[in-house]
């Protein structure tokens, strides 16, 4: 980082940030189009232990080997596909969104991935049903679930 004076509008930069929110989404804004009810398949990548221990409510459970062979069977090719795995510390979600996007379907990443999702709150279930977890206030603010980004 530089104290240099603002320059002029870098169009390249602007283009660069836009895309990234063409291909990558968050937690929050995953939330809040299952509640506004938009059409959209939310994928859990992870594998079948993983899946089991806890997911995101809502999401169906395609793991990333099995992408290229089941997907076009179970998930509408006009139906927009938001995937997550692990966390910020797996590339996952970017093996599978490759693996979606090679088969043509209009993808984008869940950043934080489940980890993310659980830390801030939102709804989680596993095999034996749903799991209440309580906010972290390192993730989103504690008196609600919204971060106002």
């Amino acid at each position: 980082m530089t104290d240099a004076p603002a320059a002029a509008l870098d169009t390249d930069h602007i283009a660069h940030l836009r895309r990234r929110l063409d291909w990558e989404t968050d937690a929050s804004d995953v939330h809040a189009a299952q509640e506004a009810s938009r059409p959209f398949v939310l994928v859990d990548t992870r594998g079948d232990a993983a899946w089991a221990q806890g997911r995101a409510v809502g999401a169906v459970h395609l793991p990333t080997a099995r992408i290229a062979d089941e997907a076009p069977g179970a998930i509408p090719l006009d139906l927009p596909v938001v995937v997550y795995c692990w966390g910020p510390g797996c590339n996952g979600s970017t093996k599978a969104a490759l693996a979606f996007a090679l088969l043509g379907y209009r993808v984008r990443e869940m950043i934080g991935g489940f980890e993310y999702w659980a830390r801030e709150g939102y709804p989680v279930e596993d095999d034996a049903g749903r799991v209440h977890r309580q906010v972290d206030a390192l993730t989103a603010p504690t008196a609600g679930v919204a971060c106002d980004c």
